[in-house]
């Protein structure tokens, strides 16, 4: 019986058997080893294909800067029983679709770390983070230019050379954005992270249709002086990286994976959630709760963690769910010598710790 004629479920979550062929991501966070991606990975539908500007000789993910560690722990304690057969459909057909994942649920479910778990099991290095606020604009996300700051530099080297000075290169003065770096040409996708969507202003998500339909975009500022300087070389978001802009012009070769996550905070419109593929993400149950923590926690051996696991998993269930980082704040300081159950001030903090995210 394969996992597509399940119609049980377990605490929201589809159970997993025998894993299909299909799936590449397996949602371990684990390192696949050995194994090219861009081999792997099948060729997009025809009408998903880009054909961006070749990627650079010896194209190589940037390392991931430790972001990864902090959010998903340092030991590899998720097995693929843990993960969510619905969830490894639905992020294996935006693979293969290269179609955006708009991810659903409640705070602290782990929607976020799910675009860090797939780049650190499929080797996709530094994950690209764009954090949403209600002020956010699509440029802000594609680049920026520093206009003053051009003409502060000439003027400055005017002054040291006492005459008519050469004109700063306009790309030391031009950063690409999260979003602007995930669709530079490359070899192997970069995953994006577009973090609270929810937050944006109405127009955002309807912004983001054109740059996902297409795979390019221009930087108007590179595009004016294109028949001067038809190559640039800008800054982009990965610290200390920098590519080489053609023609003003930025489009991908292969679409990168991109998680946007929302907090079910507003409705997005048809036309934006047609075209994306849509996850709900559930409240861990206890086995992976157990995983989560030993996977952060994995010196720790308290004999009180599987207790607080276990109330845990009870209170966020009755609350209609918890961040899962309060769990491990509380095995944290119970391991640390804070654990004192027959003492007034562990519960009373214990239960600070677990309230619901509201302010009563």
């Amino acid at each position: 019986m394969s996992v597509n004629d399940q119609d049980a479920t377990v605490d929201g979550r589809t159970p997993q058997l025998d894993a299909p062929d299909w799936w590449i991501y397996r949602g371990t966070g684990r390192p696949i080893h050995d194994i090219d991606l861009a081999q792997l990975l099948p060729a997009p539908p025809p009408w998903r294909s880009y054909r961006g500007d070749p990627p650079p000789e010896h194209d190589v993910p940037p390392p991931d800067d430790g972001e990864a560690e902090r959010r998903l722990g340092t030991a590899f304690t998720l097995s693929e029983q843990d993960a969510d057969a619905g969830e490894l459909n639905m992020v294996n057909a935006a693979l293969y679709l290269r179609r955006p994942l708009l991810v659903t649920g409640n705070p602290g479910t782990g929607k976020s770390s799910l675009a860090y778990r797939i780049a650190r099991e499929l080797g996709l290095g530094r994950v690209l983070r764009w954090a949403i606020t209600s002020h956010t604009a699509l440029s802000s996300g594609l680049y920026g230019y520093d206009a003053i700051g051009r003409v502060q530099a000439a003027a400055t080297s005017q002054a040291q050379r006492g005459g008519e000075a050469e004109e700063p290169p306009i790309g030391d003065f031009v950063r690409i954005g999260p979003l602007g770096t995930a669709f530079l040409p490359s070899r192997l996708p970069r995953v994006l992270l577009i973090d609270e969507l929810d937050k944006s202003e109405a127009d955002l998500p309807n912004d983001l249709l054109s740059i996902f339909e297409d795979g390019e975009f221009s930087v108007e500022e590179l595009a004016r002086v294109r028949n001067r300087h038809p190559e640039v070389t800008v800054h982009t978001a990965d610290p200390q990286r920098t590519a080489v802009v053609r023609d003003g012009r930025i489009a991908c070769h292969a679409f990168p994976i991109i998680v946007m996550t929302s907090n079910g905070e507003r409705e997005f419109p048809p036309a934006f959630l047609r075209r994306c593929l849509q996850l709900r993400i559930e409240n861990p149950d206890h086995d992976q709760l157990a995983a989560i923590v030993a996977s952060h926690l994995v010196s720790e051996n308290g004999e009180h963690r599987d207790k607080l696991i276990r109330d845990f998993a009870e209170r966020s269930k009755a609350e209609g769910g918890l961040p899962t980082d309060r769990l491990l704040d509380a095995v944290y300081l119970a391991t640390s010598g804070a654990y004192q159950p027959d003492r007034e001030a562990w519960p009373r903090l214990v239960d600070a710790l677990w309230q619901r995210l509201t302010v009563r």
